[in-house]
């Protein structure tokens, strides 16, 4: 056998065992991630109920039925006192406002909390907005604190109106066109992934405003804030 064809012969079993181990490594992150994904429940420290319990008590503890300022700080100081610093990490400032934009819809969020499984934040803008909620790795509880959010989701070709009080459940994998009408402001609550709903984040800064300063924000307080409970065991 010459020396080209023996040559060959090596490259071509080197080829083979590159891919066969690639393909085993697959394997075992798709097994790892399906085995995560059953026990992610584990992690998981709120409740949707609570929480959606919670809104309506800020709502009818706010003395103007649009002081979104009130409801944020209600919300916040409630959730302080009901868990323990060393259980989950949350974040006090409530002025640490930033722009958001996602899905073509437009408005400002507060990061409550953040971590790989769940998220807290209040979300919303006063001039309104609207656009596609995004197909996602975890499950979103829109508790609306102000104003209406406007949902559609076909076959069903109706509107369906959640006004304030109310919840919009957005199941994991599933997706809505939304519209904040006329301005809304909500608590909104993830359980799941977290990480891989980052993109959608991402998306519309990076191929749309080129806004810099938020893609910045977005990147760095959720991800303070995932790492500050990474560092007390919340995952």
């Amino acid at each position: 056998m010459s020396k080209t064809k023996t040559t060959a012969k090596t490259a071509g079993g080197s080829r083979l065992k590159k891919w066969f181990f690639r393909l085993i490594a697959v394997a075992v992150l798709y097994v790892t991630c399906q085995y995560l994904d059953t026990i992610k429940h584990r992690w998981y420290v709120f409740e949707p109920e609570s929480l959606h319990q919670l809104a309506k008590a800020a709502i009818a503890a706010s003395p103007d039925p649009n002081d979104a300022w009130f409801m944020t700080n209600y919300i916040v100081k409630n959730l302080t006192e009901t868990y323990s610093p060393t259980q989950v990490a949350l974040n006090l400032d409530t002025s640490e406002w930033f722009f958001s934009n996602a899905g073509g819809a437009m408005g400002a969020m507060y990061v409550i909390h953040a971590s790989i499984t769940e998220y807290i934040i209040i979300f919303g803008t006063p001039v309104g907005t609207e656009g596609h909620t995004g197909i996602h790795t975890a499950d979103d509880y829109f508790n609306v604190l102000v104003g209406e959010r406007w949902v559609f989701s076909p076959p069903n070709l109706q509107m369906e109106r959640y006004p304030a009080g109310s919840v919009h459940h957005v199941p994991r994998g599933q997706m809505r066109q939304h519209k904040m009408h006329e301005g809304c402001f909500a608590l909104e609550y993830a359980r799941g992934w977290i990480p891989p709903m980052m993109p959608f984040g991402f998306a519309d800064i990076l191929f749309s405003t080129l806004d810099y300063v938020t893609f910045y924000q977005t990147l760095h307080i959720p991800g303070r804030e995932t790492l500050k409970n990474l560092l007390i065991g919340k995952i």
